[in-house]
């Protein structure tokens, strides 16, 4: 055999193309360069690679200077891979393409500001990102930053290092005697800072040139002006624990829960930020084990309060004597009572608050806190505070002050609970449906303002699209999200099921949603009664018929109600094609994109379906 033959014998795969690519240092190649590097006949080599894109490996493309070029098959993919930059000096980040992975490490540090239709993302990093990032130190904040840069960016870690230090320069703690004590990092800051923008009313007296006495009511008020002033307080102060409560949880927690419980414990308050169905409920009861101490719970509606008076009595060793309800149904004062931000919020139940030694408050979805309506609650600052949100996002921007009133953020990563299983990571898709009928386009030209959007939002043709979503996942219980109580109607009517209202009657409602539940029912229509405090376990399809024009929070608690351990969730957000709903749904759905979950984009299928014509059909019953 001569070495010729040799050569030609010799095996050739994959891997040795590869590396004939990388020698010649272009992205696509000729047999002969191949057969030249890897010592075989270009004949042979061509035949190699021939069999190779049979198997799918590579490809080949017919050029006019050359037969053929060759270039591995995953290079195709190039346009549709993430890229990101970096611009330090403005601290964005453009990332095309981003990975789950990457969304989700972004989430941690920095802010979506915009998304596009062809998959680009702009991220800010603003002061109050790196001041509430959820990191035990600036070593792991960083870690996660180039985790997610392609390189080392010194201007901006050197940036953030300075941000994560300036949230760390005024601290809250209790004096040996009891009071409450300012400190700070400098005398400077102290001086030129706190006592500058702080009156007297509110610090009594200095006690050093770094640290001043405060008024125990003015807590809130100090951590306000402070975060304002651009120094986000820590507090570090024995708090209350109130009249002693023997609690055993009798649910085993998860890992992650664990750890919830045990930062929460470690820095006597928090936010737990979580998807729906991640068990922040749970994890609540946990802490309410830990503290020991009577609780107050606030929830946005009653039939929370009753969700949540059932969930601690089956899980807990509490009795019924112990576990009262305190709104316009029920006025029961308990060692553990759960109450209604409304009702907790007049000035007739002051004796709520003021009457009981409260250890622990627990405040349920906590993006409500800000509004002046809820905020009274948050002056209870001598208390353990747990905040529980899925969403803490507010559409007036104050979101900070969520974490500012009641504490740090704790449990933030979405997707390591996508990747662990514990959560189902949604499908989520918009869909743009056209008008059903040209009187119905131009009943919408002829409209202005909110008339307008109820147009659009109403658009007859998305019953179609229902109908058909519904059909094509036959066996998943459906939640259908609409704006407006007629199209509601309508739509229940069309589809034979119920239409949950908050005009409906509470008994009628807990009725529907129990069988919604128990699984006599697979599908119901919801108003925006069901985007907080009704809990809709097990629904596997959620479709949004009208709201875009809600908020941030709105979509992304909308979303949560197929967010749950096991099967597969989808949503599917319906938009009218030519209006603003369409920028709505982008905008609306930036939020779960910057939580890790992947929004896609098509038309409606439809009437699609239903205007392809009839000679098409048949050719196609004929062929098969």
């Amino acid at each position: 055999m001569t070495d010729s033959d040799d050569e030609t014998t010799e095996p050739f795969d994959v891997e040795a193309f590869h590396d004939a690519v990388e020698e010649t240092g272009r992205p696509v190649v000729t047999a002969e360069e191949v057969a030249r590097r890897v010592g075989r006949s270009q004949a042979d080599t061509a035949q190699s690679l021939a069999d190779l894109a049979d198997e799918g490996s590579v490809e080949r493309l017919d050029v006019s200077n050359d037969p053929v070029v060759w270039y591995p098959t995953d290079w195709g993919a190039l346009a549709d891979r993430e890229r990101v930059v970096v611009f330090p000096s403005r601290r964005e980040l453009v990332v095309d393409q981003p990975t789950q992975f990457t969304r989700a490490q972004l989430s941690q540090f920095a802010h979506l500001v915009d998304t596009t239709k062809t998959g680009g993302y702009l991220y800010e990093i603003r002061q109050e990102d790196v001041w509430n990032a959820p990191h035990e130190s600036f070593e792991d904040l960083v870690g996660t930053v180039r985790d997610v840069l392609p390189e080392r960016s010194p201007h901006l870690e050197e940036w953030l290092e300075g941000q994560w230090k300036r949230a760390r320069r005024f601290v809250l703690k209790t004096h040996e005697d009891g009071y409450v004590v300012l400190e700070a990092a400098s005398d400077d800051l102290m001086g030129n800072v706190a006592r500058q923008k702080i009156d007297e009313s509110h610090l009594r007296a200095p006690i050093s040139d770094t640290e001043s006495w405060v008024a125990e009511e003015s807590v809130a008020t100090v951590k306000r002006i402070l975060y304002e002033a651009g120094y986000p307080v820590q507090d570090e102060r024995d708090l209350e624990t109130g009249e002693e409560l023997d609690v055993e949880l009798h649910l085993e927690l998860r890992q992650y829960q664990r750890d919830w419980v045990e930062q929460f414990v470690n820095s006597n308050s928090g936010v737990l930020v979580g998807p729906p169905g991640s068990g922040k409920t749970v994890a609540a009861m946990g802490v309410l084990e830990a503290v020991g101490g009577e609780t107050l719970i606030l929830v946005p509606g009653r039939e929370l309060a009753s969700q949540w008076r059932e969930e601690i009595l089956g899980n807990t060793s509490l009795t019924e004597a112990q576990v009262g309800e305190y709104h316009g149904g029920k006025k029961q004062i308990r060692p553990v009572t759960i109450a209604t931000y409304q009702t907790a919020g007049m000035d007739r139940h002051r004796k709520l608050f003021d009457e009981r030694e409260w250890g622990l408050i627990v405040y349920d979805e906590c993006q409500h806190i800000p509004s002046r309506v809820f905020r009274r609650s948050a002056d209870l600052q001598s208390k353990h505070r747990l905040g529980l949100s899925a969403t803490p996002v507010r559409e007036d921007d104050k979101e900070e002050e969520i974490f500012n009133l009641i504490g740090p953020p704790i449990g933030t990563d979405w997707d390591a609970l996508f990747d662990a299983g514990y959560v189902q990571e949604p499908e989520v898709q918009i869909r743009y449906v056209p008008w059903d009928e040209e009187a119905y386009r131009e009943e919408y030209g002829s409209t202005v303002g909110h008339e307008k959007r109820q147009v659009a939002a109403s658009n007859p043709a998305k019953v179609e699209e229902i109908r058909h979503l519904l059909a094509e996942h036959p066996t998943s219980k459906a939640l259908i999200f609409v704006e407006y109580l007629d199209q509601g109607e309508e739509l229940a009517e069309a589809l034979d099921v119920p239409f949950i209202s908050g005009e409906m009657p509470h008994p009628r409602r807990e009725l529907h949603l129990q069988q919604f539940r128990d699984g006599q029912l697979d599908t119901v229509v919801v108003s925006r009664v069901g985007d907080e405090g009704i809990d809709l376990p097990d629904a596997e399809l959620a479709i949004v018929a009208s709201g875009l024009g809600g908020s941030r929070r709105q979509g992304a608690q909308r979303a949560g109600r197929t967010m749950r351990p096991t099967g597969n969730s989808r949503m599917y957000v319906l938009a009218t094609r030519g209006t603003t709903e369409e920028e709505f749904a982008r905008q609306r759905m930036r939020h779960l994109s910057s939580k890790g979950v992947r929004v896609t984009e098509r038309d409606a299928e439809a009437v699609a379906e239903r205007d392809v014509a009839p000679e098409e059909k048949s050719d196609d019953s004929d062929d098969e």
